[in-house]
């Protein structure tokens, strides 16, 4: 039975925060915590900040020392600063919220202002100060309430008012909906591109890089209840953030505690008649339901403040029926707990540190409809995100700062059922109990066929023994025993962790030097990433009846074929090994070292950009060890780390160029250069030596269960690296201006273009020397071809150390490139907000990294996937063209509308072009396997010739509040999702050989609708 708020949620939120602050780390978290609560300064990148200059109507009166004092209830104490000689001030490193700032002169005349600050954004405030013989409350204000200035010349940013007040959704990826200029997507791993891969846009939470290592997807499990602030940058970075992303880079920060006691308990609930049935199913299945309680306030009155969440969305699913019975309902549950502390030890001094902790576990995921309820499978996510941050404000110019961050995210698929049978080659299956061995796969009857190599009497045979078993292990239908079904136990733990620590630290100083007004920024950052993956089987793993049906190509040597009746499938870490050790995981790394300078320069009306972000990338496998005197440098040595590839410091220069002109007021024109060097990579694993190591091995068995034989399955090998290679990287280019009218209104225009080169792949060593004279293809490009081999000497390499035929190699010719032209107007009234925006875009070129396998809304392989496999995937293989991500039309507006009546309407409307699509097929290229993975990536026609329908939805939601004595408020909302039901088809079927060739294998979201109450207090 489902608890709901009034019985669960107070019982929660009173042991969140010691809940979120103990985790499986305990005593390093412990340590940190300590340490930093202590002795240390701290953040970088989850502040904003104010700027202005102050003026006054008298005549060469002074402007230096006009006291400015900045408060807010996110504060624990106030922070004050003195103005220089021009009038001009500088509030850094503030908690994104609402400050009240004073300006008080040396007559003691003050005046007073509100304005707002956003996370990673400066805001601006000019004042002119009354006259010496009077206090004005009301003063005139320069500028407007919309001017920011972020780390990068595309910059948006939205406050929790306009998080929540729009259509969003729960999850983390709902935010990205609201960045202009970057599509709708529908995906549920792969990020929405814009301007360059879905794999290389970058994710903050807190200023944790919440994207996966090795895979550059967002982590599915982080939400948007606790977000306060979201900033957006879209281009023209400077070298302040470490930016080095090839898409888009998102930032958010979290609630904190403030200096009066505040919560609240919610809760949203979608019953499944609330959405749309969606396209090619008879119904929606799915009940959905979230609960969230918060309580945030002062622990020591103007010092240290606390905030704490509790966060638990549940799913569940009625299942069908199998041929063999009822079995149990899906159901996904979370339980997330979010411990924040928020300390200002002086008033100079500010440290906040929190720990996230989520645990999500599910249970009756895949339950086919010939197994039995006991094969099901669930799914395991336990995540934890630490964060310590600050700010140190020393003397009037100077800011030191530091951020240290972990990031752990631990996954895996698992049986509903395990069992308790550990196998072994010196072990015996227990025949007559397969149903707690593994996963039995039900045998049927077979037809003698001569074409098959088998004897009539060998299928006599086999069948004999397979009618006993159908009879055992079997469903009954029609009064008869059939085969072909599945009983036992799901056959395998699929657990992938991944992990990452991250530490940086970072000084600003501001000074006059001449006419100009410098702001210098130094940064270094360490961040290093981990994945570890392990395959074990449950049980004896996948078992099947051959009753002596052996392959005629398989090597039974030692024994006779007709002996084998069973075989099974057991992934090799569940085995001993003749010492009696298990084969460990496979643990891949990363690491990056990254230093930043950057100077933004003042001088009259312009300003000018200058920075400099250089990177050091390490990517560590697992398989080999040095070795002095061999070929390759290194002798095989299983589950021994070793350094794979490094990138050198000279090839990871980007430089961050940008002008300003200020020519009227806030109005500005600005043009930008910037490199980015991407840092998501999967090559730590993908061509790690113990990937061949950790095969699945095929057992043969007897009648009574004995093994004959055991043999690897066949599996991917190691890969050697071409030698100096250059990172991949993004060139841009952007122009634009900026138009404020008013204070409410403010219109952006822009040109960008992007350009992307030197993509690495697994390629075929003698992939430039391939033979195309009996296909109708063009083949290799001259010029490409008398290049030769990667490799020169990898054939004695493999004889060294074995390894793959193929290696990582730098795509010949490899190169995106992307236009774009981009108006936005943002208006901001007393009772309204909207965004809108219009962009015309082209993504072209040869290499589309969102478009490497069959199935791309996946954590795939970046650096290792079908490009370039072989004949028809080269760049030179009609590669050339619109890449899937082009999209030359997005129109997107959203915003909301507070009521008089104590309510607010907020909408999201999107317009978008299709996808593009090409035919694949593989029979130009002399493929005539009617099989589609002989098709697989193999391009019949330019890519990008097709396109998909374009696509258009409007959101709507509608809150009313109710307010009681006191704080106490009722809250009802409605969310209506895809208002008019617009299932726009996409991911369209590519193989021209199938049946189903050019439908859609994915749809839009159907229409929903959400439902929530929430009591504030």
């Amino acid at each position: 039975m489902k608890q709901h708020a009034s019985s669960l949620a107070l019982s929660y939120i009173a042991k969140a925060t010691n809940h979120a602050l103990r985790t499986k780390k305990t005593a390093l978290t412990g340590v940190i915590m300590a340490a930093a609560l202590t002795s240390a300064p701290a953040l970088a990148n989850l502040t904003g900040g104010i700027k202005g200059k102050v003026s006054t109507p008298a005549a060469q009166q002074s402007l230096a020392g006009i006291t400015v004092t900045a408060k807010s209830n996110v504060m624990p104490k106030a922070r004050t600063v003195t103005t220089r000689e021009d009038g001009s001030y500088d509030l850094p490193q503030l908690k994104p919220g609402t400050y009240e700032l004073t300006f008080t002169d040396k007559n003691g005349v003050s005046q007073t202002m509100m304005v707002d600050v956003l996370l990673e954004q400066t805001s601006s405030l000019n004042i002119t100060l009354g006259g010496a013989d009077e206090n004005v409350e009301v003063i005139t204000v320069t500028g407007s309430k919309l001017y920011r200035q972020g780390k990068s010349a595309l910059t948006n940013s939205l406050g929790q008012e306009g998080i929540n007040n729009v259509p969003v959704g729960q999850d983390y990826r709902d935010l990205l909906k609201l960045v202009p200029g970057v599509e709708l997507s529908a995906n549920t791993t792969l990020g929405p591109s814009a301007g360059g891969s879905g794999v290389d846009n970058s994710y903050g939470f807190d200023g944790v890089n919440v994207s996966l290592p090795m895979y550059g997807n967002l982590a599915s499990e982080p939400s948007t209840h606790d977000v306060a602030y979201v900033t957006m940058d879209r281009g023209g970075a400077k070298a302040v953030g470490f930016n080095r992303s090839g898409g888009f880079s998102v930032n958010t920060v979290s609630k904190s505690g403030t200096d009066e006691f505040h919560g609240n308990i919610e809760y949203k609930a979608q019953p499944k008649s609330f959405v749309a049935t969606p396209v090619g199913e008879e119904s929606y299945e799915m009940d959905k339901s979230w609960l969230t309680a918060s309580l945030g306030g002062p622990l020591i009155e103007d010092t240290l403040y606390f905030y704490t969440s509790y966060y638990r969305p549940e799913e569940t699913r009625s299942n069908k029926g199998t041929a063999y019975g009822d079995v149990k309902d899906y159901e996904s549950i979370r339980d997330e707990y979010f411990g924040k502390l928020t300390w200002a030890p002086t008033d100079d001094i500010l440290i906040n540190i929190s720990q996230r902790t989520s645990d999500k576990t599910l249970k009756g995921r895949s339950i086919g409809a010939y197994e039995t309820d006991s094969v099901s499978a669930g799914d395991k996510a336990d995540q934890d995100i630490f964060t310590l941050d600050g700010s140190w404000i020393l003397g009037s110019a100077t800011t030191l700062s530091f951020q240290y961050s972990k990031f752990d995210l631990e996954t895996g698929s698992q049986p509903d059922n395990p069992l308790s049978v550990v196998p072994s080659l010196n072990g015996q299956l227990d025949v007559n109990n397969l149903t707690e061995m593994g996963y039995f796969s039900v045998p049927s009857l077979i037809d003698y066929d001569p074409a098959d190599g088998f004897t009539e009497e060998q299928i006599a045979i086999h069948n004999a023994g397979a009618s006993a078993l159908i009879n055992t292990y079997g469903y009954l239908e029609d009064g008869v025993m059939k085969g072909s079904g599945g009983v036992g136990a799901f056959a395998t733990y699929d657990n992938q962790n991944f992990y990452r620590d991250s530490f940086e630290i970072n000084l600003e100083h501001e000074f006059d030097w001449g006419d100009t007004y410098h702001t210098l920024h130094f940064g270094a950052k360490w961040e290093e990433g981990e994945e570890q993956l392990t395959r074990l089987s449950n049980g004896w793993g996948r078992i099947a009846y051959i009753g002596g049906l052996v392959d005629p190509d398989a090597d039974t040597e030692g024994f006779d074929p007709a002996d084998a009746i069973y075989r099974a499938h057991v992934q090799q870490m569940s085995l001993a090994t003749d010492g009696g050790t298990t084969v460990s995981g496979i643990n891949s790394e990363t690491r990056s070292l990254n230093f930043e300078i950057n100077d933004t320069i003042e001088h009259g009306d312009w300003t000018y950009n200058l920075g400099l972000l250089v990177s050091q990338d390490t990517w560590y496998g697992q398989g080999l060890k040095k070795k002095s005197g061999t070929i390759s440098g290194y002798e095989v040595a299983p589950g021994h780390k070793y350094e794979m590839y490094q990138t050198d410091w000279k090839d990871m220069l980007q430089p961050r160029l940008g002008a300003t002109w200020t020519y009227s007021g806030e109005d500005s024109i600005f043009a930008n250069f910037a490199i980015y060097n991407p840092e998501a990579s999967s090559l730590s694993r993908a061509a790690s030596w113990d990937r061949n190591t950790r095969a699945e091995i095929e057992l043969l068995l007897d009648e009574s269960g004995n093994i004959l034989s055991a043999s690897p399955r066949r599996g991917s090998s190691g890969k050697a690296f071409q030698e100096d290679m250059k990172p991949r990287r993004i060139n841009e280019f952007t122009l634009g201006t900026t138009k404020y009218i008013g204070s409410d209104l403010v219109l952006r225009a822009h040109v960008r273009h992007r350009k992307g080169m030197h993509f690495w792949e697994d390629m075929p060593n003698t992939a430039r020397l391939t033979d195309y004279s009996d296909v109708d293809a063009d083949g290799v490009p001259q010029h490409i071809a008398d290049k030769g081999l990667y490799i020169d000497n990898l054939d004695a390499i493999r004889d060294e150390i074995g390894g793959s035929s193929y290696v990582i190699a730098e795509v010949d010719g490899g190169e995106t490139k992307y236009w774009e032209a981009s108006i936005e107007a943002e208006y901001m009234g007393e009772n309204t907000y909207i965004n809108a925006s219009y962009v015309w875009s082209h993504y072209y070129g040869n290499f589309d990294q969102d478009n490497t396998t069959t199935t791309n809304d996946a954590n795939n392989f970046i650096g290792s996937s079908y490009y370039g496999d072989g004949r028809g995937r080269y760049s030179w293989d009609n590669r050339y063209g619109k890449l899937s991500g082009d999209k030359p039309h997005l129109l997107k507006v959203y915003g909301y509308y507070t009521l008089p009546w104590e309510a607010n309407l907020g909408a999201y409307f999107v317009f978008q072009s299709g996808s593009a699509w090409e035919n694949w097929d593989g029979t130009r290229y002399g493929y005539s396997s009617t099989s589609t993975s002989s098709h697989v990536s193999r391009y019949a026609e330019p890519a990008g010739t097709r396109r998909t329908a374009s696509h258009w939805q409007l959101d709507l939601n509608y809150t009313q509040d109710f307010k009681f004595s006191g704080d106490m408020e009722l809250q009802l909302r409605a969310d209506l999702f895809n208002v008019f039901n617009r299932q726009t088809g996409y991911n369209k079927n590519p193989y021209v050989i199938d049946e189903n060739y050019g439908e859609s294998r994915s749809y839009y979201n159907p229409r929903s609708l959400q439902l929530s109450v929430n009591f504030k207090f």
